[in-house]
This record gives C-alpha cells, sequence and structure tokens, in this order.
C-alpha cells in the first residue's frame, strides 16, 4: 500500500505530466468544442506531446481517454460528438495519465464562457472541499478526516456530498486500496502512513445527493437533476504532511494559503 521513494518519484513526474493537460486545456477556448473533440485533443497532446499513456481508454472496456461530464452528470460522461459545450455549462474533465508504469488521476470542473452565480459557487465550494480534504491529510491522521472535512464544508454552503463514488489508491493500477470516502467520522478509519498515494475526489451536488447511472452504463446524473460539481488530485502522505502529486502553476500557492505542511 505504501510506496517506496524511486515508486514516488515515478508518480510525482506522471502528476506533473498530467498537470501539464490542464494548463494546455486551460489555454483552449471550450465554447463550441464537443466533449470528442476534448478527447481526441488530450489524446494527441498525452499521446505525442508528452509520450505518454492516457491510462483510461481500454480501462474496463472503456473506449475514451476521459470523463466529461457537464452540468447534471455527476461522472463518466461520455465523449460525444453531439455533446457541444454552450456557453453556462459547466464541464468536469476527469484524466489519467501512465507513464513509466506509474499513474496519476485528477479532474477539473471548468467554467465554460460565462456562468452564472449558482454554477460559479457550487464550483467555487467543490474546489474549496478538495483542499480541506487535502488539509486533512498527514501522518497519523485517519480517512475519516478526509470526509468529514468535505462533507461539513459542502454542507455548510447547502450542497449534498455524493456517497457512491469514492477516491482510491492509485500506482502502478488506477483503483488501488484504500478507497477514500467524502463523508465521515473523523478520528475513524485506516491512519495515514508515510509513503501512500491516494486521489481525493469529491462530487457535490446542489440539490439531493442520489443519483443514477444511464443505459450506457457509465454515465452517472444526479436523480433530481440538479447540477454537479467535481475536482480531483493525486497526494502523496510525506513525514510532515502531503505532496499533491498533480499540483498545478496556478495552484502553486496553495499549500501556503490553506496552511499545509508539505
Amino acid at each position: 500500500m505504501t510506496k517506496q521513494p524511486q515508486e514516488l518519484a515515478l508518480l510525482a513526474e506522471a502528476g506533473r505530466l498530467l498537470a501539464s493537460v490542464f494548463e494546455m486545456l486551460d489555454r483552449t477556448p471550450l465554447i463550441g468544442m464537443s466533449t470528442l473533440q476534448i478527447d481526441e485533443m488530450v489524446e494527441r497532446f498525452i499521446v505525442h506531446d508528452l509520450q505518454a499513456r492516457p491510462a483510461s481508454k481500454g480501462q474496463y472496456g472503456y473506449g475514451f481517454v476521459l470523463n466529461s461530464s457537464v452540468n447534471h452528470v455527476v461522472c463518466h460522461g461520455v465523449p460525444s460528438p453531439s455533446d457541444v459545450l454552450q456557453d453556462g455549462d459547466i464541464v468536469n474533465l476527469d484524466i489519467t495519465l501512465e507513464k513509466n508504469g506509474y499513474i496519476a488521476d485528477s479532474s477539473k470542473t471548468y467554467l465554460v464562457g460565462t456562468v452564472g452565480p449558482v454554477g460559479r459557487k457550487l464550483v467555487q465550494t467543490t474546489y474549496e472541499a478538495l483542499w480541506m480534504g487535502i488539509r486533512a491529510v498527514r501522518p497519523g491522521a485517519r480517512l475519516g478526516d478526509i470526509g468529514w472535512a468535505i462533507e461539513r464544508h459542502a454542507k455548510r454552503n447547502g450542497y449534498s456530498v455524493v456517497h457512491e463514488y469514492c477516491g482510491h489508491g492509485i500506482g502502478r493500477e488506477m483503483h488501488e486500496e484504500p478507497q477514500i470516502l467524502h463523508f465521515g467520522k473523523p478520528g475513524t478509519g485506516l491512519p495515514f502512513r508515510e509513503g501512500m498515494v491516494f486521489t481525493i475526489e469529491p462530487m457535490l451536488n446542489r440539490g439531493r445527493r442520489t443519483v443514477r447511472t444511464e443505459d450506457d452504463g457509465w454515465t452517472v446524473v444526479t436523480r433530481d437533476g440538479s447540477l454537479s460539481a467535481q475536482f480531483e488530485h493525486t497526494v502523496a502522505v510525506t513525514a510532515t504532511g502531503v505532496s499533491v502529486l498533480t499540483l498545478r502553476h496556478d495552484e502553486q500557492d496553495m499549500m501556503s494559503r490553506m496552511k499545509i505542511a508539505a
């Protein structure tokens, strides 16, 4: 479950490359693009520019590089040529990348064009909830501390947390132990140890937390049709705190702002 220093270095390299994928997307105007076009663009960037492998393609029979979850889609949205992003949409892009046998996993919810205050607040609160969860990670803390921090922040802002999907250990395999729930009680669950690597990926709904899976067997949507947002990072437990392996350049000050020990 814990990773050796050489493994952590390889995971950090995969995370750095994956962060650059999102930085490329940050520079891309998404209005008018189909989610399939985004998928194809990301695949070209990972394979040709980064000389890496999109780890999601072929995993569990999935045929695409990323998940594209628009508005009321909670997670696992399937790219489509008919799913064209419109002004005011929010879209979560969930991407994995493998380099030298090790995998990193991250996602970001994008504001497409001019998004109204309802969508902006949900996206901002979800991002804050991710960082509340990250701040709970340190040696000796426990799994329940992450979920408690996330759910408390969500509820304080009037949102619900999806229970059916969680973070996970990661390394040579995309999904390893332990499971990282985004709800829970502080001081409960498995204690963190230096060298553990896992994802934190809260999904917050504007309405009720209940979800359903559509007929394609992949796309998960809110049952009440309310907006949903998600953010995700791959993190490693250090001797004194936590390292965010998929940290983007625009987030470099988040560790100090959140008073997180590295």
